[in-house]
């Protein structure tokens, strides 16, 4: 194989890996803006992707599978927020929860049902998918990733630029003031927990029926913590977080594309290579001083 091909193998593989990874970190970035915390990104994620695939079988649709896979991610962050902010119990302690939840609940389900695979067209663009190289990598994919190109500037601007933004990234730095002047800051982080927990569960289905066209065991693998990591590797913005999403997708992709390649390696170091970077990544960033001043910190009237 060509240098030209090989090349045209791993970067198709990394865009594909990072789409997955691209949709979560848009709802993971926002909903850290308003200063929640929110570790059960895995679980939306993995909900999604057993939701889309069953609801894919049985309506033989992998479209609507993909809108379910999204629906059900909503419901994990409704119920998120539900338990950390009404019922106060500890955020850390529901995203754990949730984890494992979805991990054993999706495990055994799969392991008792038959579902058909289902999978969403291929969208090729004439004319710029022939362009060498990029054409193939960037515009003959799997339609629900140009989502991407509109879900990404729709994220920016709710936060940067409508009001609805401007009042979520102030309760993510000083809640207390938010709440002396009328917002209702526990309202606003369940908002974008909803938001996060409908791309998560996008992103998720995205991978099962769009990528995969089934589901196994724990199929999304801990992709739900590199996009914790993409964000920490941002330092809470959009484009530094996509960066973060391309940099943990590349590293996914030469663990696959390598050994395809006939380049033998240490099969355990490429497996664990997007999880160590991730590590470093969040080392070297977290001392940043650029995250929200009350990230992952519960509000309560009266208390600073």
């Amino acid at each position: 194989m060509s240098i030209v091909d090989s090349s045209e193998v791993i970067l198709s593989s990394a865009v594909r890996l990072t789409a997955p990874l691209a949709f979560a970190a848009c709802g993971e970035y926002l909903a850290e803006r308003a200063g929640t915390q929110n570790i059960s990104v895995e679980s939306m994620m993995l909900s999604g992707a057993f939701t889309s695939i069953a609801v894919a079988s049985q309506t033989g649709s992998a479209l609507v599978g993909l809108v379910a896979g999204a629906v059900i991610g909503l419901l994990v962050g409704m119920l998120h927020g539900h338990l950390a902010h009404r019922l106060e119990v500890n955020t850390f302690v529901v995203g754990l929860v949730l984890n494992t939840l979805a991990l054993g609940l999706t495990s055994y389900l799969i392991s008792i049902a038959d579902f058909t695979n289902h999978q969403v067209d291929l969208l090729t663009i004439p004319g710029l998918s022939e362009i060498p190289v990029l054409g193939p990598v960037l515009f003959s994919q799997r339609w629900p990733m140009y989502l991407l190109l509109g879900l990404v500037p729709l994220t920016w601007w709710l936060v940067e630029r409508s009001r609805w933004g401007l009042e979520l990234r102030a309760v993510g730095d000083n809640p207390q003031a938010c709440d002396a002047t009328g917002i209702d800051v526990n309202r606003r982080r369940r908002q974008a927990l909803l938001w996060c927990g409908l791309l998560s569960g996008l992103g998720g289905a995205y991978l099962a029926v769009g990528e995969v066209g089934s589901f196994n065991a724990n199929m999304t693998g801990g992709r739900g913590f590199l996009v914790l990591a993409a964000v920490i590797f941002g330092c809470w913005r959009l484009k530094g977080t996509l960066v973060g999403c391309a940099v943990f997708g590349f590293a996914d992709a030469l663990r696959l594309a390598l050994p395809a390649l006939g380049l033998q390696l240490n099969s355990q170091v490429l497996i664990a290579a997007p999880y160590l970077l991730a590590l470093v990544a969040m080392v070297a960033m977290t001392k940043s001083g650029r995250e929200p001043r009350y990230l992952g910190r519960p509000f309560a009237r009266g208390l600073t």
